[in-house]
């Protein structure tokens, strides 16, 4: 059993190769301190000086590991023409895979669905799928789970190069002894050379082709390209802490922006008179739309579209502004729409602690003050850190 209240656990078999978590062999402390240090760094170097800096919030103990709720590898081989390999890019080497099944991010029945992947290729002996010649039929696997519901969503990427048993490989799936539950079985076929996950049909081999899971007490319906947040347990904290810097947005006119499937548009939901979300990804839009309906809200509508182009096309003027862009962070254009609003506070909720501090040069530069900033250790054992800030237009 792994005791998860050790500040570490042994270094990863896959550490040598696999650059997914960076802080290997380190106690979880001396982490914390440099993913801290980081955000001040990137910080000061901006000329940005919140009036409260707040220490990084750590993850639970028990949240230090098996967090991620969604994994997506690949297939290759580890050197070229060697046996067939499901996992990550090995770091500074993007033509090879390593097999990843003993990883310590993710539940162990990703690890158990992994090894059952690489065992059917052999058994049927598929080929993975080649970056040059662009031949061979498998090319990712995509595993998601409802941290709060159990349940297991199974996409697996193919070509369309070969003939694939669907009907062996769902009766293999299910016949996995599994600590949670599958929903869904899916196939995608994609013949476009980019090396990414493009859906150009979906099939549905058995179940259903979303997962349910819940945050703050509501129901969220992910689908299978669905963005949703990796550690369900730390955004949760996150997004409370985050929210509860507004002084009150009861009865009020909100926006929030980089919606994705719109969890902060419906926790804002319950107070405000009124919530926009806007999104560029147009299935997060229809998912948030879904999900708004699941939780019988209906004070808060959706728009798919660029923030900038958007809001320079709508009448609507907010009194409280959430925005949670992706990790290159906002556009000049979209910063300078926002702060003509002058809404008397904006909360940053900010994945990328680099872009953030950029775009607070912007904002104070334009007459906004950082009155509080807090970093988050979402992703322990990786490079990535989270970041709440408050901002307050200067009377």
């Amino acid at each position: 059993m792994e005791d998860f209240n050790k500040d570490c656990l042994a270094v990863c078999v896959h550490d040598e190769f696999c650059g997914g978590c960076v802080y290997q062999g380190m106690t979880y402390e001396e982490q914390l301190a440099l993913k801290e240090g980081e955000v001040r760094q990137f910080f000061s170097d901006r000329g940005i000086k919140p009036e409260v800096f707040d220490p990084i919030e750590g993850c639970p103990a028990a949240h230090k590991y098996r967090y991620r709720n969604k994994m997506e590898y690949t297939f290759g081989d580890f050197v070229k023409d060697g046996p067939i390999c499901l996992g990550m890019h090995k770091k500074k080497n993007f033509m090879s895979i390593i097999t990843v099944d003993q990883c310590q991010l993710v539940d162990e029945d990703f690890n158990k669905v992994l090894r059952f992947h690489l065992e059917f290729a052999e058994k049927h002996g598929y080929s993975h799928y080649n970056k040059k010649s662009h031949k061979g039929l498998l090319r990712n696997l995509v595993i998601r789970k409802g941290i709060r519901t159990g349940e297991l969503l199974i996409n697996l990427v193919t070509s369309r190069e070969a003939s694939f048993d669907e009907e062996d490989y769902v009766k293999g799936l299910q016949g996995l002894s599994l600590q949670n539950q599958i929903v869904g079985i899916l196939r995608t076929l994609n013949d476009n050379i980019a090396d990414k996950v493009t859906c150009e049909e979906l099939k549905v081999l058995w179940g259903r082709d979303y997962y349910m899971e819940e945050i703050l007490g509501l129901k969220f319906k992910v689908s299978a390209f669905s963005f949703f947040q990796t550690n369900v347990e730390a955004v949760e904290r996150l997004y409370s802490e985050a929210l509860a810097l507004i002084d009150d947005f009861s009865g009020k006119k909100a926006f929030d922006l980089y919606c994705g499937t719109g969890t902060i548009s419906q926790v804002l939901a319950l107070k405000a008179k009124e919530v926009t979300g806007v999104e560029l990804v147009e299935e997060a839009v229809e998912a948030a739309k879904v999900n708004a309906e699941l939780n019988a809200l209906s004070n808060c509508k959706f728009i798919a579209g660029d923030v900038f182009k958007v809001l320079s096309s709508i009448n609507e003027k907010p009194e409280v502004i959430v925005v949670d862009p992706p990790r290159v962070g906002m556009s000049m254009d979209a910063v300078e729409k926002i702060i003509g609003y002058g809404v008397p506070q904006i909360v940053y909720i900010s994945c990328n602690p680099k872009s953030l501090a950029l775009n607070l040069q912007q904002f104070v530069y334009n007459g906004y003050v950082v009155k509080y900033a807090k970093p988050f250790d979402n992703f322990p054992w990786t490079k990535h850190t989270e970041c709440i800030v408050m901002l307050e237009r200067k009377k």
